[in-house]
């Protein structure tokens, strides 16, 4: 080969078992044939190509171009590669495949594998297509996420224990269940894609509700395990297709009527799957189709919290060590405190810390674009209850799954059953002065990063009491910068609060109303769920 095509690999050979197009005949080898299907991975003529061939002959239309093609895994040892067609139409259409099967495992894998290196060879190198456009295999995904952050993430949501933590949540497990069981009209006869499907739950409940067919998309290795689970329900599997991806790169035999996914991470954004959900509703799903969850609302208010505050003060005490083994430690103490107050707490903390009623900032999954969600930017004004010193931003979420027959919640609230995300708490490293009656104003901005997570700027303004206010307000203001990524798992129980005899707890301070616009919700119903957040103000 020559160096302009810039390949690291000359020419590649598989022996496969078999290898056909679908409603084609198999072409098959044996060991004892001699008539043996072989799988080469070439570039000639700069282009890089899979073909098959067969006693040393090429076999006629069979090649596959190798930088507009996806690899999907089929079972342990067959694979689909569909391919894109060379219609007129400038929208792609994947209407070539080829199914491979492989002789073992082992080869199967090392498949994969080449093929995977041979797609980032030719990003690498460039290579014309026959239509001189450059091969575009890098997904959206790829772009925005740094390498080694989704690595890490899809080892760990590869494993087992993480989900196992995730199915005994029993208030997000539950939650989905009754979402999809009660609303089994939704389902019904309808198909529905699952959107990073994990161990497959979701894709088994929504064919015990009568879904027609489920694509189960998960890009992690945990795709294996579910094919397991769900193969070992019998009476549900035939109607799930697992497919190894992400829903970024793969392809669909055709569109959804349902997306189901769990996209929710700390703070409702982090992790940033909501920007894949949304970039799966805008591929997959029909028009008018239906998304279980369609909203996320971020609920928001100040809290007042002296033992956190100190306790995460206390942590950078080390730092004021003058002789630690001969070595003056305090140069580094003001950048190890201001390190710890940029850690986001993340504890189920009780609801009476709160200062005042809490607002929220509604995302419709329906109608929100992914470049939307690349920057947050959320005014905050309050109305304090109490006075005290406020000590930062509370925050939690909850989702919406809006059915034809059930509209349903899963709340993270404080005071509600405690969840797998808890709440999150951003504390300040100045807390400020408020009495009661008191205005306090700030900004929430959040800016997405490729490490899937979001910089926090927090700010939080209150104007001071007396002669000062007077004459047009001396304002106090706190703010802090905070990584969404490097959260402090505090994840301590809500901490018990010693009521008078005479005290009868009070209803939690109701969520202060902002409008939200969507056609298939009665906006004072939206507003008013849930309704378990209930629970005395702070005293």
């Amino acid at each position: 080969m020559d160096d302009s095509s810039g390949l690291k690999h000359k020419e590649l050979e598989f022996t496969l078992a078999a290898v056909s197009q679908l409603s084609s005949s198999s072409l098959s080898s044996s060991s004892s044939s001699s008539s043996s299907v072989i799988a080469r991975f070439s570039a000639d003529s700069g282009v890089a190509e899979l073909r098959f061939h067969r006693d040393s002959e090429f076999i006629d239309g069979f090649n596959v171009d190798i930088g507009t093609s996806q690899l999907f895994k089929l079972g342990p040892v067959q694979s689909l590669c569909v391919s894109e067609s060379s219609g007129a139409s400038k929208e792609k259409s994947y209407s070539r495949a080829v199914t491979i099967q492989f002789r073992n495992e082992d080869e199967s894998r090392d498949f994969h594998s080449a093929f995977e290196q041979w797609q980032k060879d030719v990003i690498q190198a460039g290579i014309h297509l026959p239509n001189g456009a450059i091969a575009a295999s890098k997904s959206k995904f790829d772009y925005k996420i740094e390498p080694s952050s989704a690595k890490m993430y899809f080892h760990y949501y590869g494993q087992l224990l993480h989900q196992q933590n995730m199915l005994q949540d029993y208030v997000r497990t539950g939650t989905y269940y009754a979402a999809v069981i009660e609303n089994r009209v939704d389902f019904t006869g309808r198909v529905v894609v699952d959107v990073g499907a994990g161990s497959g739950i979701l894709s088994l409940f929504a064919a015990q509700a009568g879904a027609k067919h489920v694509y189960a998309v998960e890009a992690s290795e945990m795709a294996e395990y579910a094919r397991k689970l769900i193969a070992g329900n019998p009476a549900l599997a035939q109607r799930i297709t697992v497919i190894k991806g992400k829903v970024e790169e793969v392809e669909l035999a055709e569109k959804a009527d349902i997306l189901i996914s769990e996209p929710m991470g700390t703070l409702l954004v982090n992790e940033r799957m909501l920007e894949s959900y949304i970039i799966a509703r805008d591929r997959f799903l029909v028009p008018n189709g239906k998304m279980f969850p369609s909203i996320g609302r971020i609920h928001m208010a100040p809290f007042s919290d002296e033992y956190l505050f100190v306790e995460i003060a206390n942590k950078a005490l080390f730092w004021q060590q003058q002789n630690y083994y001969g070595v003056d430690l305090t140069p580094l103490y003001g950048s190890a405190f201001q390190g710890y107050f940029s850690q986001p707490v993340v504890d189920a903390f009780d609801p009476r810390l709160l200062v005042s009623p809490p607002l929220c900032h509604v995302i419709d999954f329906n109608e929100i674009k992914e470049e939307d969600l690349f920057e947050i930017d959320i005014p905050l004004k309050f109305i304090a209850s109490v006075g005290t010193r406020v000590h930062g931003l509370a925050c939690w979420f909850d989702v919406l799954f809006n059915g034809s027959a059930v509209q349903r919640w899963l709340t993270t609230a404080p005071g509600a059953p405690t969840t797998h995300w808890y709440q999150i708490r951003c504390v300040l490293s100045q807390p400020i002065y408020v009495m009661a009656g008191q205005e306090i104003t700030g900004r929430l901005h959040m800016i997405a990063h490729n490490a899937q997570s979001y910089t926090m700027y927090l700010s939080l303004s209150a104007k001071m009491w007396g002669p000062g206010a007077v004459q047009g307000g001396i304002l106090q203001t706190s703010s802090g910068k905070l990584d969404l990524k490097e959260p402090y798992y505090r994840m301590s129980q809500p901490q018990s609060y010693t009521m008078a005899q005479d005290q009868q707890p009070q209803q939690l301070l109701q969520a202060q109303a902002i409008p939200i616009h969507t056609e298939d919700l009665d906006e004072a119903e939206l507003l008013r769920q849930p309704s378990e957040n209930t629970g005395p103000q702070l005293q």
